[in-house]
């Protein structure tokens, strides 16, 4: 089967890209030019006909990439042409007219270059990565991943265990051989280094999810506090409804941004207060859902409401940025209701959150908010080279490995071999998931290796 699809992104552009890959691709460019194959990858100027007719869709260059030498493995080709909506559905129409030759499911030729071992599941990933990446840091982290770096980490720590279980079944199937004196040790030593590296790439405070998923804002607090305000002020757009009325915002809003590179998602949620209507007491119970999730809250207040505690109850300085909203407002009297709101209303390790006043309606002090969130994502996005995790598929693999190596050492004597070999498999099997390569043959091939059995 040979499959089709446009590359570039649709729509009017200068050029239009067409990519073909399978075992027909050769053919496929012959009955579109009615010439032999052009050399392989030298772009080179062709009439496109029409199958069935030989009517001229368009002029254009032809790149010819013969397999294996080729992004998927298979022979490939690559069709440019205008990228006008006619010429590309014109193109589509002939290629469908040909025998066993169909449009490409989406994300289809990366995923025949993983199964064609062009590359592992990683560097797949962080293909889609790159593509969907909005900020520098984004990309940054998706061709450190393309690059093969993560890949060489799990690898290693993947040879580490193969060679482990590579001793343990050569105990288990020849018994009669001697193992040398300090293999157990050995064996021993190994697997506390891959746990303990294991351990320290967990332990990355989930850097990786945020910068290729975004940092998430939740902006929560009363009705009428002025959260959908400063949600449009955020975004410099009209993303939420502004009303006086309270409960205008009923469901979660969202919107991404892109603060100093950092990738975030803000949220605007409903109004927190006890309500009787359905539909907002849904909206009430997303918005203390979204607050959960969230990786910093901002809680936003004004000075006529002060029965706020309950939406504080459960923050830290760490997540969360209390905004005193509409500053403008003149109260009355003193005390301040700064200190009302620090020491009557805080629990004691409250004290200490950021208190910011602004009137967003009058544009005040909200330089100071946003610098605030901006020192949030500087301590949250402090990137390191050990940060290897992007995925939480990555995350499950990891830990489960951990848990597999756990079970291995607490079993100490030589007769629980059979089992630990079990755990070891388990513990390998989930490394080469990550990257995408289970291959048993691989241990037997380092028995005979590390072993001269039956000299």
């Amino acid at each position: 089967m040979t499959i089709y699809a446009l590359s570039s992104g649709p729509g009017i552009s200068g050029v239009a890209v067409i990519r073909l890959s399978g075992q027909d691709t050769s053919k496929v460019i012959q009955l579109l030019t009615g010439k032999e194959l052009p050399k392989p990858r030298v772009a080179t100027l062709r009439k496109i006909n029409k199958i069935n007719t030989s009517e001229l869709i368009d002029e254009g260059l032809i790149l010819w990439f013969p397999g294996p030498e080729s992004y998927t493995g298979e022979d490939m080709a690559e069709i440019q042409v205008h990228g006008s909506k006619a010429v590309v559905d014109a193109l589509h129409s002939s290629l469908s007219d040909i025998e066993n030759c169909r449009l490409a499911e989406p994300g289809e030729f990366t995923k025949l270059a993983f199964q064609n071992g062009k590359i592992n599941l990683l560097k797949a990933e962080s293909i889609a990565d790159l593509i969907s990446s909005e900020t520098e840091i984004q990309r940054q982290q998706a061709i450190k991943i393309m690059n093969g770096k993560s890949a060489d980490q799990f690898n290693f720590l993947r040879e580490k265990l193969l060679k482990i279980l590579s001793h343990v079944e050569a105990k288990i199937d020849f018994p009669d051989e001697d193992l040398p004196n300090n293999i157990l040790n050995e064996i021993k030593n190994s697997s506390d280094e891959v746990m303990v590296k294991i351990k320290k790439i967990l332990n990355d405070q989930k850097v990786g999810e945020r910068i290729r998923e975004g940092f998430k804002i939740a902006i929560v607090g009363p009705t009428n506090a002025g959260k959908s305000s400063l949600m449009n002020y955020l975004s410099n757009r009209d993303v939420a409804i502004v009303s006086e009325i309270a409960g205008t915002t009923r469901d979660v809003i969202e919107t991404h941004l892109n603060i100093d590179g950092y990738p975030v998602i803000i949220s605007d949620t409903a109004g927190i207060r006890d309500s009787k209507d359905e539909i907002e007491k849904k909206g009430i119970k997303l918005a203390l859902q979204k607050a959960e999730e969230s990786d910093l809250k901002i809680v936003v207040l004004h000075p006529e409401n002060l029965d706020f505690k309950p939406f504080l109850e459960d923050s830290n300085s760490e997540n969360t940025i209390v905004v005193l909203n509409k500053s403008d407002i003149k109260l009355g009297r003193p005390p301040g209701i700064r200190n009302y709101f620090r020491f009557n209303h805080l629990g004691k390790n409250l004290k200490d959150i950021n208190i910011i006043h602004t009137s967003i309606k009058e544009e005040e002090n909200l330089v100071n908010l946003i610098n605030a969130i901006k020192e949030k994502l500087k301590n949250k996005f402090i990137s390191s080279d050990d940060i290897l995790i992007t995925r939480e598929r990555h995350r499950q693999h990891l830990q489960q490995c951990l848990d597999h190596l756990n079970n291995f050492n607490q079993k100490k004597e030589i007769e629980d071999f059979d089992k630990a070999a079990e755990d070891l498999r388990l513990a390998t099997r989930h490394l080469g998931m990550i990257v995408g390569k289970v291959d048993v043959e691989e241990i037997l091939g380092s028995i005979f290796n590390d072993f001269c059995i039956g000299k």
